[in-house]
């Protein structure tokens, strides 16, 4: 389980930016307890932090770094080089639809 102060660490390891968007964090974070989906966590919190635009600065690694955290988690095996085309193909789309991303990640680890 990744908490909201895991998330936040992980971009302060980037930027150290402020949250900028505290209401939908949290929510992101307390919406992935009810799932033990990975892919489904991975989505919520990619939406969270990279559309909701969680941080002032950095959303776009935060979010890699998200995914590829909850990949290490549950054993997944990804090309870590894949990840930040990923993170472009939801930002150029726009996707804010918790099934689409899902399937984004899917098709991009693939």
């Amino acid at each position: 389980m990744i908490s909201e102060k895991d998330i936040i660490e992980i971009n302060k390891a980037f930027n150290k930016s402020k949250v900028t968007n505290k209401g939908s964090l949290a929510y992101a974070v307390k919406t992935t307890t009810r799932s033990k989906n990975w892919l489904k966590t991975a989505a919520i919190l990619t939406k969270g932090i990279l559309i909701d635009h969680a941080f002032e600065d950095g959303n776009k690694r935060t979010a890699a770094a998200v995914i590829m955290l909850i990949m290490d988690i549950n054993n997944i095996q990804y090309n870590p080089e894949k990840i930040p085309k990923i993170i472009i193909k939801i930002l150029l789309k726009n996707m804010t639809n918790i099934k689409n991303i899902e399937r984004c990640i899917k098709d991009g680890i693939a």
